[in-house]
């Protein structure tokens, strides 16, 4: 796991680039956005990233989880996005002075950076006038958050120490995970043994019969992800895992509910009272 410091660090090569994207993508003139660290009243946004405001008041501005919009972002880990910031009755109000009246922002959307399964950021797009943002800009900004992330994920991965003993078991896990989601026999036998000889637990090469056996946490977790529309790669940043793991998890819950896809899979673990 990476402590705040390298993750910003990383977030703050990556995000300069992206924040143009989003602006280009959006049609959103006013974007900014910054990093976030532990304090001890919870988390703390620092904005240090800016395109098309009108002066510097942004510019090194602390947001805590839950204060203003984008604290909200931070706190519920979804976007959030207001027609009227100095009108809106859902949102605390500390940082008006700034944003209302310094940079006259109106319309405006906040959407958490997830690197690792925690937010470590949050990016802005903005408009002066009491237009809304549209869906397709939130769904292209989503993108822009999940390339941001996949980036500095990517960065952060490059400088990785070696793995401890917390990443050891996450990786047997992901293994375990593969060989539960394999149907065939032969690799089924050659996963089980590489998993044994890098310490985990013998694994039984046949898959009991009868009633269809429990779910493992992560395949819940993946399916209640499913179910609130997300892809595999969203998943796969949200829980701190690949893409590829997600895949295993997926298909192994398909299989264990006897469903030939994601949504019947999401639908059978509902009336089974599994998620």
């Amino acid at each position: 796991m990476h402590d705040d410091d390298a993750v910003a660090r990383a977030l703050d090569t990556v995000m300069p680039r992206r924040l143009h994207e989003l602006s280009s993508t959006t049609g959103l003139p006013v974007v900014f956005g910054g990093t976030t660290r532990t304090v001890r009243d919870g988390q703390q946004l620092t904005i240090n990233q800016m395109i098309g405001t009108v002066g510097d008041s942004l510019r090194l501005l602390s947001v805590l989880s839950g204060r203003g919009l984008g604290g909200a972002a931070m706190a519920r880990r979804t976007p959030c996005r207001v027609t009227d910031y100095a009108a809106t009755a859902g949102i605390t109000h500390d940082y008006d002075h700034v944003v209302v009246e310094h940079e006259r922002l109106a319309s405006i959307l906040a959407y958490p950076i997830v690197v690792h399964g925690r937010v470590h950021g949050v990016m802005y797009g903005a408009l002066r006038e009491h237009r809304p943002i549209g869906d397709v800009a939130v769904r292209n900004a989503g993108v822009v958050a999940t390339n941001i992330a996949r980036d500095a994920a990517a960065l952060l991965d490059r400088h990785a120490p070696p793995a401890d003993a917390d990443d050891r078991s996450s990786a047997l896990l992901d293994l375990a995970a593969l060989i539960d989601a394999t149907d065939d026999p032969g690799l089924r036998s050659r996963l089980s043994r590489i998993h044994e000889g890098l310490g985990g637990a013998r694994r039984a090469t046949a898959r009991p019969t009868g009633e269809t056996p429990a779910l493992s946490p992560r395949e819940i977790e993946a399916l209640r992800q499913v179910a609130v529309g997300a892809t595999n790669a969203e998943i796969a940043d949200r829980l701190g895992i690949t893409v590829g793991t997600v895949k295993a998890y997926l298909y192994s819950a398909m299989r264990k509910l006897d469903t030939q896809n994601r949504t019947r899979a999401v639908i059978a673990a509902r009336a089974a009272g599994l998620i």
